[in-house]
This record gives structure tokens, sequence and C-alpha cells, in this order.
């Protein structure tokens, strides 16, 4: 098994109407069958590797018959094992007197059965199956709550499936699968494989931020609690005139976006930043400068004020700086500049606050396996709204967040070394293995 085929409709046509997840496998895929009526727009999404294919059928010219783009998904995926597939709805009682299903035809069937919505039904619908002459010995898998972060598969054959399934107490939803694909159950459980499979993680920066960490950690199998402890409130304020200063010091990725906000408020755009060095604390607010077009030339290997402090010592003193941040910020990198002789002006670009989290969901984070928090500021708006520590294993995203839940008696279990959401998922995947 060497790939996976999705098939993702387009919907009506519109690429604003698709659904997050078509756009998301189309910017995934190697490969992309197509037909000629899917928007460009869409496609443009795909990867400048991806390899586009038009399959698609048109007036008056050659098309390309069903079997050969058939041929064409198997050759690319080089994974299709049913050639014939039946979808049977599992609700019915087999045993009832005349029963809506032809439980003789479904037992000669000579392809894949997929039984959906019957796992309580499933000995009785193993018996008819069996009596009408199925093979006792043909490979059978359910599969639990499918596609989701805890999905479970239970194998075994026809004749001993349903017990099977019932000594692993699988559960609604699921599904049965009755035929040759079901005996690669092994190969095909990629999604079982994956690293962070099994494990919760709870996430509790805030929520417009929580988005990439999460994903990142769904891709890894991981199910996600979003427990958002604070909220970023921008604050009011013109753009300033960045021209008067020689270094500008961004401090976070909410920092770089609401100052280029204000920016082009006032008309003006990444040039108002030409002539100063630019200074990032960390890879994260280096990546949110260069999503503007901006190369930061001074990036600390610590992602910390004191980093960034070092960093700048190595370098002429300016005359004219401006430290861009939240309200809330320590006064380290500001103090420093000031005693080498710099005139410093600070930026307060935003404010964190509470962010309300109802009973439910703070339960939920307490009992994740990882709780990560990615900033001062969430581990005290968390242990206010918890009333304590979480029962799993505390995530840190560095040194400053890790003396801020020393503060609040919690000693993390594990610190990233790189402070930046890569370095979080990095991180947990070393905490698992290890």
């Amino acid at each position: 098994m060497s790939g996976r085929v999705h098939l993702v409709g387009a919907g009506p046509g519109d690429p604003g109407l698709m659904t997050a997840r078509a756009l998301e496998l189309i910017a995934a895929a190697d490969v992309i069958l197509h037909d000629r009526l899917i928007p460009d727009a869409a496609l443009a999404a795909a990867r400048p590797d991806a390899d586009l294919v038009d399959v698609g059928k048109r007036p008056g010219a050659p098309a390309r018959s069903q079997e050969e783009i058939h041929r064409l998904l198997v050759e690319h995926a080089r994974g299709d094992a049913a050639s014939a597939v039946a979808f049977v709805t599992g609700h019915e009682d087999p045993d009832k007197p005349e029963p809506a299903l032809d439980w003789d035809a479904l037992a000669r069937f000579p392809g894949t059965l997929v039984l959906y919505m019957g796992v309580r039904q499933l000995p009785a619908i193993a018996r008819r199956l069996l009596d009408a002459g199925r093979d006792p010995d043909e490979p059978a898998a359910v599969v639990e709550r499918g596609t989701l972060p805890d999905q479970r598969t239970v194998t075994g054959t026809l004749a001993t499936i349903a017990e099977r399934a019932a000594a692993a107490d699988v559960g609604p939803p699921a599904v049965t699968v009755v035929g040759p694909v079901a005996a690669q159950a092994e190969r095909l459980a990629w999604l079982e494989r994956r690293p962070l499979h099994g494990r919760t993680v709870a996430v509790t920066r805030a929520r417009a931020q929580a988005s990439e960490l999460a994903a990142r950690l769904r891709g890894l199998g991981a199910a996600v609690v979003e427990a958002p402890a604070i909220r970023v409130v921008p604050l009011p304020g013109e753009a300033p005139d960045l021209g008067r200063y020689d270094l500008i010091c961004l401090t976070s990725p909410n920092g770089v976006r609401l100052l280029f906000e204000r920016l082009r408020a006032a008309g003006r755009d990444a040039r108002a930043l030409a002539g100063a060095t630019v200074a990032a604390i960390g890879p994260g607010t280096a990546g949110a400068l260069r999503e503007h077009g901006i190369e930061p030339e001074v990036v600390p290997e610590r992602s910390t004020a004191e980093g960034l402090v070092e960093a700048l010592a190595e370098r002429s003193p300016p005359a004219r700086a401006l430290v861009a941040r939240a309200r809330e910020a320590r006064a380290v990198l500001p103090d420093a500049l000031r005693e080498r002789g710099a005139e410093v002006d600070v930026l307060e670009l935003y404010e964190t606050v509470a962010e309300p989290l109802d009973g439910d969901r703070l339960a939920a984070a307490r009992e994740a396996d990882y709780v990560t928090f990615t900033s001062s500021s969430t581990v005290r708006f968390y242990f206010a709204a918890a009333d304590g520590a979480p029962r799993g294993r505390i995530v840190s995203i560095g040194p400053v967040t890790s003396a801020t839940l020393r503060e609040h008696g919690a000693e993390p279990d594990v610190e990233a070394t790189r402070h930046d959401v890569d370095g979080v998922v990095e991180a947990i995947l070393r905490d698992v293995v290890r």
C-alpha cells in the first residue's frame, strides 16, 4: 500500500462553497484527477509539484472512459482491492419474518460488504450470512468511530467477528467490512498508526491562534480539546512613523499582525520598515514577518526577551528603537536597550484578557493527556479558571512560560526547545516516544 484515494466533490461551482475538507485534500494531494467542471480557483490551491490530470469528458473531444479513470486511480494509489462493494444498512433485524434485505443475495455477492449502523445487530447479521452460504473464513473487520482520533478496528472472520467485537466492547457508530479488503486492515490502518493516535491534547492559546496548533495535532492523530484561556484584544492607536527608528523589535506574531493592520489603515505597507533593522523575538514572529514580505535581520537562538537582548548586543547600539508588544509584556527588552543608550518607544498593540470557559470544556482540558501553554498569560488565566493544575502532562512553549507555571505551583513535564508551534508539536512527539 503506497497511497490513498479520496473522492472530493467540488460543490455547485463557486469555489467559495467547497468544504474546508475538500480544499485541504486538494492542497495535500500528490495527484489530482479532475474533470472540466472543477473551478480553476480550487485547483490553484494544489501544491506546485502536484500532478494535475484532466480526465473530463468534453463535447466533441476524445473522452476517457470510466474504466480508464478507474485504472488511473489504481495506478496512482496502487491500493484498490475490491472491484465490487455493497453498502448495506445494518439497522434491520435479520430475524424478522419478512426482512427487506435479500440476505441470500448478499451472501452470494462476489465483492465486499459494508454494513453500517448495525453493530448491535452484528451477531444476527453474521449468522444470516453464514446460514445463506457465505464463507465463514472470509476476513471481516469492525471500525468504530471511523476517521475520528479515537478510531478503533477489530478484525476476525465472518464466523468470529461478532464475538470479537463484543469482547472489545465496540459500540456505535461503527461499520463492519466483510471481504478481501478486511484482510488488509493492518496495512490500511494509517489512522491508528499516526504518532498521537489515542492521545488527547488541550490547547489553551487564544482561539484565533489555536487553529494552526490544533490542526497540526489533529493531523498527527490527537483528539484536540480547544480550551482558549485568553483572548487577544487590539488596542486603539495610530500607525507609528517607522521612519524615525533604526531598530524595530517585534515580540509576537500578534504584534506583527496588528502593526500591519495599523499600517494598512494608514495607507502604508511593508515599505514603511525600509531602512530600519528589524528584530523578531523568535521563529513564530519571524514567520509572521515573512508573510508580510519582511525578512528579519535579528532572530535569537533563544526565543525570549533575554535572548533577543543578547543577539542585539552583538550589533552597534541603535539611536532610536521601537518595541512593538503586548500591554502586559515584561520590560526586559526596552530596559536593556535604554541601558545601551538608545531612545526607546514602546508601542502597545494589544492586551490579553481572560476567555470564559464553560465547565465541560475545563473538565475535558483537565483530563487531557497533554495540556499546552504557549505564553505566560495562558498559564495565568487557565489556572484562574480551572482552580488548579491539569492532571495530564504539562507542555510549555519555553522558559518564560515554564517560570510562570512554577509560580503557579506546576512543574512543566515538557518544554519545547524551539519556541513556536512546531517546537510544541516536536516536544510532544518526543515525549510520546520516550
